[in-house]
């Protein structure tokens, strides 16, 4: 089995793992962060989205091996010293998540889209977190906590 390093969360992390093993399953069965979901098993919904080396990746589409040598971020690693991430604020300001199945996922995501366009539109943002699906809240309230948190950082998510 291959030997992966790795940093999770600020966190390194160095673990033998079978060369099939996806990166959404070290996450939450190896490191057991389960902030992170598994919505359809098929890299529609984005309940898994993680950022690796920056970017936002669905992890039920990317094998471990391949996050070797990068920084990974679940949802679980977003907040710092006990303050919640600004988008996590937003969020919860906003009530934009009713079950929160997706919320990780979305966070995520739109966390990535913040780095890319700090000050993004509506339109901007629904069209970003199209591979975001929720069930629950219809979105108005998710862009409104996008919309909240990039009026508010300016580009610093």
């Amino acid at each position: 089995m291959p030997t992966i390093k790795l940093t999770v969360n600020a966190k390194p992390v160095t673990m033998e793992v079978e060369a099939r093993t996806l990166l959404v399953d070290l996450i939450r069965e190896h490191l057991k962060l389960t902030g992170t979901h598994v919505g359809c098993d098929t890299s529609q919904c984005g309940a898994c989205v993680v950022m690796v080396g920056g970017q936002s990746v669905k992890s039920c589409s990317m094998l471990a091996v391949e996050a070797d040598g990068q920084d990974v971020t679940t949802i679980e690693g977003m907040a710092k010293n006990g303050e919640l991430h600004p988008l996590q604020k937003a969020f919860h300001e906003n009530h934009g998540l009713q079950c929160g199945f997706c919320t990780p996922g979305v966070v995520i995501s739109a966390s990535d889209l913040l780095k890319k366009n700090p000050s993004p539109d509506e339109g901007q943002i629904r069209e970003w977190l199209e591979g975001n699906i929720c069930r629950c809240t219809g979105y108005h309230n998710i862009v409104k906590a996008v919309q909240q948190c990039a009026d508010e950082m300016k580009g610093g998510a």
